[in-house]
């Protein structure tokens, strides 16, 4: 049955086609032909039914106000961002370096390899986060510092003081830890420059996933980083590259390390490989995992505590920030609005039960869809105004709020009550940062590569790379197509650079 239409890519040459996405034998799979590379079949979602519910969650469309380019062609050739785009950017990226100290067999920015060396400039990295702050009506929120491995940069902790000065609330550096375990200073002095988070690549609680994902056994460094974080009071958040036959064995395992280092570990973000940059594409289909897989995985590998239907995508909560941004008399905040299809989540609390640990997804002692619920028409009052509106509202919300929780499934530890509250009335960093404390994120982004590449979800991308020359691209149609080309126009060649 076919789905919908879409633009994708060809894996060979990298030209868009006119592409079908079609649901057949419980899958959803996405088609397309090069006239000079035949036929593409490839999968795009591995379980029709999950697809279809996740639609139930489609999100708003919030354009920016002031493209960053003319809409000249058609998408995704013209990227930068254009009208044509209908989210505004969440998180943007700086690559701030092409280095990198390991020389991994899947990196799909293809870090170390150009013979060619691309850094930009403080000047230039500056321009770029004013850049992305300048963006209508939402300026971009959180920064995250990439390369290649962007603490080879002997500047990195200045350039975290430069993001704090240039407005981002949240910093983060994405780093594969090796610096980080050997100088032990580094975190405290990334904590100290305003560093919220180090973004940490972490493909298992074993040797061998690193051996074949990074090319040696990287697992005692990875330790280190995460210890040297704790001593700086440095949150962490881990994140597998997911391999199918390489590490999806140990899904449940990395959660349970995340917990038993939950003091500055917050979250996993597993990304399922994207087959792009120089990961080898000769096994897509043997290694792909898409988010039904993923989730699947979580359930068999926690024994059911934690079920495919404990995950909700990230365009769920846009009733969260629209209701906070009513009570701030504000349009709806930027919000993770991304495409349905790109990612899911759910927050876990582990408690400890009869001598047994267990784990509680959130949605046990919290009716999260009727929360939602709630929280829209409560954005809809606030909307339409009145006298003492805010003063109500907040009074209906308390009132409200006891009868969404299942008091028996909470974890002895958490006053949760309270701890809505202060997320909803206080309506600040702190008071949400007393919710994930508690809390592990464990999320799933999908990103994209020329084989299950969709236009419709590239034009909701809320992760985007600012570039030198204004840019403002997409996180899959940069790793997908632009990469290569920004690269070499900004870069010198190694031989040339003192």
């Amino acid at each position: 049955m076919i789905i919908k239409n879409t633009k994708s890519l060809c894996p060979e040459c990298g030209k868009p086609l006119d592409a079908e996405v079609y649901s057949e034998d419980g899958k959803v799979l996405i088609k397309k032909t090069c006239n000079e590379h035949g036929e593409f079949v490839n999968t795009y979602w591995s379980n029709d039914e999950i697809y279809n519910k996740i639609n139930e969650y489609e999100p708003s469309v919030t354009a920016v106000e002031n493209p960053c380019i003319e809409d000249t062609a058609a998408c995704p050739s013209n990227c930068g961002l254009c009208s044509k785009h209908e989210s505004s950017t969440v998180l943007g990226l700086i690559d701030v370096t092409n280095r990198c100290n390991l020389r991994c067999p899947i990196c799909f920015a293809n870090a170390a390899a150009s013979g060619r060396l691309y850094e930009p400039t403080q000047d230039e990295i500056r321009q770029m986060l004013r850049n992305l702050r300048n963006l209508k009506p939402h300026p971009t929120p959180a920064i995250q510092y990439a390369g290649g491995e962007p603490t080879v940069r002997n500047d990195i902790v200045e350039l975290v003081k430069m993001a704090k000065e240039e407005g981002f609330t949240h910093v983060q550096i994405a780093t594969n830890g090796l610096r980080l375990a050997r100088k032990e200073n580094l975190a405290q002095e990334l904590k100290d420059a305003g560093l919220n988070t180090i973004y940490l690549a972490f493909d298992g609680v074993t040797p061998e996933p690193y051996i074949h994902n990074r090319g040696k056994d990287l697992l005692p460094q990875k330790i280190a980083a995460i210890e040297n974080c704790k001593k700086a009071n440095l949150g962490v958040v881990l994140v597998p590259t997911l391999v199918k036959g390489v590490n999806d064995h140990q899904v449940g395992d990395i959660i349970d390390f995340a917990f038993d280092h939950r003091e500055n570990i917050y979250g996993v973000n597993f990304q399922p490989v994207s087959f792009a940059g120089r990961t080898p594409a000769d096994q897509v289909e043997e290694q792909r995992i898409t988010i039904p897989d993923f989730i699947q995985i979580v359930e068999d590998q926690t024994d059911g505590q934690v079920k495919t239907t404990d995950f909700y995508p990230p365009s769920s909560v846009e009733p969260v920030a629209n209701f906070i941004g009513a009570l701030d008399d504000e349009k709806p905040r930027v919000t993770l609005n991304c495409h349905q299809h790109c990612g899911i989540a759910t927050y876990v609390f582990r408690d400890n039960v009869d001598d047994e640990e267990i784990l509680i997804p959130i949605n046990r002692f919290i009716n999260v869809d009727l929360l939602f619920e709630k929280l829209s028409g409560y954005s809809e009052r606030l909307i339409e105004g009145g006298f003492g509106i805010k003063k109500r509202v907040l009074a209906g919300a308390t009132k409200d709020l006891p009868k969404l929780i299942n008091s028996k499934e909470t974890p002895s530890y958490l006053d949760i009550k309270k701890v809505l509250l202060n997320v909803f009335t206080k309506r600040s960093y702190d008071a949400l940062g007393d919710f994930s404390k508690n809390a592990m994120l464990i999320a799933c982004m999908h990103f994209m590569d020329p084989f299950n590449f969709d236009e419709d979800r590239v034009k909701k991308c809320v992760i985007h790379y600012a570039t030198p020359d204004g840019r403002i691209i997409p996180f899959c149609t940069m790793n997908s197509m632009y990469r290569e080309n920004v690269e070499e126009k900004f870069s010198t060649p190694l031989k040339s650079k003192k």
